[in-house]
């Protein structure tokens, strides 16, 4: 049979396909530091780069001026700019995972319900134990996103619909509507937890120390490094389950391994800043678009654009309202409900 030149493999494309996407990859990273070093400088007091530079290396110095300066870099901007950065990318990664086992182009990482089983949870813990400092009820808020996760998936993987992306959403769907009910309740009853719940579900990675960054980064590396295990089997999953199962993939191994990789990334992110909505979705679609659907690529990028747009949206926070803030989780929110609703209008969802 005659073959057209349009037919015919371009030498040299996959090598120029690969380039770009490395390319892109560096851009990404750039990006990041720059963003971060405006994180550092930016807020209700602006600094020079020559004071986030005393802030960051500068020596302890008898001016008191200077002393403050330390204080709101070493104390303030660095955590948050860390945290943003964590949690973005575990957000970024997790939103790119589920839509993929799930075969769901609008699915996020509240569809396994760990949104509103650390929300759960982080009120019944303020409720029953009157915790306060965010070091206390980041656990409760990690072990409730876990527990939710483990119920949902053990749902979808019993009757007649295990293992279809079809029931896991539905569980998910399902675990999601009950925890919110039961949230509300509680919340209802307690006016500290009511408070504390207002103000946790707007999602802000301010106010967050060191010692809750450092185990929410333990828990999203391990689910980043789940992650990168299953990307070449999740590749296959999207061909098909007959499919993968034909080409050597245990699908029960691979899907078990990917939602646990989702729930880790999710629940801690979810944990620490509080339910941030859209992001997952968006940086999904938006790594899609510039890499395709193989997920060996399309997961860094995700990871990357997700720490990026976040750490963005708490800058975007921090200057809209000075000398007040608006928390990164309602900028992310006034972004992202546009988005969705232009993704709807044009009808550009693709088939993870």
């Amino acid at each position: 049979m005659c073959t057209t030149a349009v037919e015919r493999p371009v030498p040299g494309e996959a090598t120029d396909t690969r380039g770009r996407r490395v390319a892109g990859l560096g851009i990404l990273a750039v990006a990041l530091v720059i963003a971060a070093g405006v994180s550092l400088a930016v807020g209700a007091r602006a600094l020079s780069p020559a004071e986030v530079w005393h802030g960051l290396f500068g020596a302890p110095d008898p001016d008191q001026r200077l002393t403050e300066i330390r204080l709101i870099v070493q104390t303030v901007r660095v955590p948050r700019t860390v945290l943003a950065l964590v949690a973005g990318t575990a957000l970024g990664v997790g939103g790119a995972l589920i839509q993929g086992y799930t075969r769901n182009p609008i699915a996020d990482t509240g569809l396994l319900g760990v949104n509103s089983g650390a929300s759960f949870a982080v009120v019944a813990g303020i409720a029953l134990f009157g915790f306060t400092d965010p070091f206390q009820y980041v656990w409760f808020g990690f072990v409730g996103a876990a527990v939710a996760g483990v119920v949902v998936f053990g749902l979808a993987s019993i009757g007649r619909g295990a293992g279809n992306p079809l029931t896991l959403a539905l569980a998910g769907q399902g675990v999601t509507v009950f925890l919110a009910a039961m949230t509300t309740a509680v919340a209802l009853t307690d006016k500290e937890s009511l408070n504390a719940l207002r103000f946790w579900n707007a999602g802000s990675v301010a106010g967050v120390g060191f010692d809750v960054i450092r185990p929410v980064t333990v828990f999203v590396a391990a689910g980043l490094l789940l992650a990168l295990i299953t990307l070449p089997a999740l590749n296959l999953l999207n061909l098909g389950d007959d499919v993968a199962r034909g080409l050597g993939v245990n699908i029960a191994l691979s899907r078990t391994v990917g939602i646990a990789a989702v729930t880790l990334l999710a629940g801690a992110a979810t944990a620490a800043c509080g339910p941030i909505a859209f992001l997952g979705l968006m940086v999904a679609h938006v790594a899609r678009y510039l890499t395709g659907p193989d997920y060996r690529w399309l997961v860094p990028y995700a990871g990357l654009l997700g720490g990026g747009f976040l750490l963005v949206c708490d800058i975007v926070g921090r200057l809209v309202v000075r000398p007040g803030e608006l928390d990164a989780g309602v900028v992310v929110a006034l972004l992202g409900a546009p988005f969705f609703a232009v993704l709807v209008w044009r009808g550009k969802f693709k088939s993870a």
